[in-house]
């Protein structure tokens, strides 16, 4: 059955209505003062279709739509119910110029063998990176014990 609708002149409502069709003209009580009310032109419109098992909006604009979201393309894999243009992977995050530059500092600090944690540890120049990553404690000082790598060095 069709959905009407209709409006009530003495209240100015407008309602809806599920009626056959061979009774869509005439005229139905409205549900709050139960006066006869007339059939009007619909208000509103909203429709959808599906193409490619993908429901589009009409007028169709050539856009899909996925979980709410209107994307450009239809899913052709991946994990279900993602979205590469709405899941987006967070690219790595990339050093800035200064932060290379503090690491290189570090790492020839690290190979004079000076270059300690925070427990007075000394840090070589191929750890320089992954304590930086880490976010550890790194300073300058003179390391409580010789690095294996600065031994070899210092012979």
């Amino acid at each position: 059955m069709p959905l009407y609708e209709y409006y009530c002149e003495p209240c100015h409502g407008v309602f809806e209505e599920l009626r056959p069709m061979r009774e869509a003209g005439e005229a139905v009580p409205c549900p709050e003062c139960y006066e006869d009310a007339d059939r009007i032109m619909p208000t509103s419109f909203a429709a959808f279709t599906f193409r490619d098992g993908y429901p589009r909006k009409i007028p169709d604009d050539g856009t899909y739509w996925h979980l709410g979201q209107k994307v450009s393309k239809r899913v052709t894999g991946g994990r279900p119910n993602e979205h590469p243009e709405i899941n987006k992977p967070t690219p790595k995050k990339r050093l800035t110029q200064g932060e290379r530059s503090a690491l290189n500092d570090m790492r020839e600090v690290a190979a004079k063998g000076d270059l300690v944690d925070m427990f007075n540890n000394p840090i070589s120049p191929r750890e320089v990176k992954q304590a930086y990553e880490r976010r550890d404690v790194i300073k300058k000082g003179v390391p409580a014990r010789i690095h294996k790598d600065l031994k070899r060095k210092f012979r």
